[in-house]
C-alpha cells in the first residue's frame, strides 16, 4: 500500500445494453478469467428472466435487489491492550455497494439451479422479495454489530 497517497478510483464505463455503471460492476465482478462476453450474457440473460418472472423494468428490479442486500453497519477487528473486540462500524456508500455485488454473486453460485443465469436470477428475486442467502448474510451482520454495540466507544 502506497504511503504517499491513496489510490484514485477507476471509473468503469457503463454498460452497453442499459448504460448502467453498476450493472458493469457486477458483471466485472462476476467474471471468470477476463470472460466478459460471458459475464455479459449471464446478466443479461439473468435480467431477462426477471423482466419475464416479475413483471419489472429489470435495471429497476436489480437496484432494488441490490438495496437490500447493502449493509448499513459491519464489525471490525480492533486491538486494545491484549483484547481484540470487534467494533462496529458504518460502511461506507462504496464499500456497501461492493459487498453486496460479492454477496450476490458467492450467493447465486451456491445455489443449486442448472446454469448461472438460473442462479443468478433466482438470487435477484429472492433479494428483491427481501429473502435468500444474500439477504441472511446481511442480516447476520446486522446482527454481529448489534451484539458488539457494547464495543462501539473503541471507534475510530
Amino acid at each position: 500500500m502506497s504511503r504517499r497517497h491513496r489510490a484514485e478510483k477507476r471509473e468503469v464505463l457503463p454498460d452497453a445494453k442499459f448504460g448502467d455503471r453498476v450493472l458493469t460492476k457486477f458483471m466485472n465482478n462476476l467474471m471468470y478469467h477476463g470472460k466478459k462476453s460471458a459475464a455479459e450474457s449471464i446478466v443479461y440473460g439473468a435480467l431477462g428472466r426477471i423482466e419475464e418472472k416479475a413483471r419489472r423494468e429489470p435495471v429497476e428490479a436489480f437496484h432494488e435487489a441490490l438495496d437490500n442486500i447493502k449493509p448499513s453497519v459491519e464489525v471490525r477487528s480492533r486491538r486494545v491492550g491484549g483484547a481484540t473486540y470487534q467494533v462496529p462500524v458504518e460502511v461506507r456508500p462504496e464499500r456497501r455497494e461492493a459487498l453486496a455485488i460479492r454477496w450476490l454473486i458467492t450467493a447465486a453460485r451456491a445455489r443449486n439451479e442448472n446454469t448461472m443465469e438460473e442462479r443468478l436470477s433466482g438470487e435477484l428475486l429472492d433479494a428483491l422479495n427481501g429473502r435468500g442467502s444474500a439477504v441472511k448474510k446481511r442480516e447476520d451482520t446486522h446482527k454481529m454489530a448489534d451484539a458488539n454495540r457494547a464495543f462501539s466507544h473503541y471507534r475510530w
